[in-house]
């Protein structure tokens, strides 16, 4: 179909307009670098991912990404998300700010990022007493892991074969993998029962390690015919990690020996 000259006209007319608005919605550049300093300057923020801004009417909107520490939680995550928007809606008025919020593992301390490969895994309740050691063989690793305490020795296992994969994966340099795997204990935050007698017990089993050098908080729940203990204990801060997990290891196998069904968990701190 022929257009004659008065519709190509109209034509031209709607799409010299069009331009227009699209010009005059446009971000200046030097708007997007302000957003930028404000969002590398927000306590937290490890990187910019990328910011995004178009205005509508009066209002301007801005999407932002950024990179948070993988060992960050998600309640510290949604802080310094919510200090970025603040921040950018009190220097640009009208704005209408979305933060979205990706996990990095960059300058994280190497712990947190094995305790959240662990945790990742199915079959996995809890992770604890992650430690590591560096020598020119390579990274040692060893944690604590509980699974269902009704979970058989076969599955356990592939649990174990799992978490030792992803954390290979993930970390180079590691020479050799330990898990511990023990039973996992839902306890009712309700019924915490504190056992003085099994306390005791305890007490006096750790007080024949001289490198302890203070015993804090000793909580013992029991369900059924379970003991769940929770112990705080002070080491020499100058001590190696491993030295730490090795006296840890050893605390907690001789109360297991010692008391029935005791599942244990050595909250080492440096004294």
């Amino acid at each position: 179909m022929a257009f004659t000259k008065e519709i190509l006209a109209v034509l031209s007319i709607k799409l010299i307009h069009r331009t227009t608005l699209d010009l005059t919605d446009a971000i200046p550049a030097s708007m997007v670098k302000k957003v930028q300093n404000i969002v590398s300057n927000t306590e937290g923020v490890m990187s910019i991912e990328s910011v995004h801004m178009r205005r509508s009417g009066n209002e301007i909107f801005a999407e932002v990404t950024i990179s948070l520490s993988g060992a960050a939680s998600f309640e510290e995550a949604h802080k310094i998300s919510s200090n970025v928007e603040k921040n950018i809606t009190n220097s640009i008025a009208n704005s209408k700010v979305t933060v979205h919020f990706e996990p990095t593992w960059k300058d994280a301390p190497l712990d947190s990022k094995v305790n959240n490969i662990a945790s990742s895994v199915k079959g996995v309740e809890e992770v604890h007493n992650v430690n590591l050691s560096t020598s020119k063989e390579g990274i040692f690793i060893s944690l604590h892991v509980m699974v269902d305490r009704n979970m058989s020795l076969e599955e356990a296992h592939k649990v174990s074969d799992e978490i030792e994969r992803q954390i290979r994966s993930a970390v180079s340099n590691i020479n050799h993998i330990t898990v511990h795997l023990e039973p996992h204990l839902a306890i009712p935050k309700s019924v915490p029962v504190e056992n003085l007698t099994v306390e005791e017990q305890i007490t006096k089993i750790i007080k024949e390690y001289q490198t302890v050098k203070k015993i804090g908080r000793v909580i013992t729940f029991q369900l059924q015919n379970v003991f769940k203990i929770d112990i705080d204990c002070s080491f020499d801060r100058n001590l190696s990690i491993e030295k730490v997990h090795d006296i840890v290891s050893e605390i907690e196998h001789k109360i297991r020996s010692q008391i029935k069904n005791a599942v244990v968990t050595i909250h080492p701190e440096p004294n």
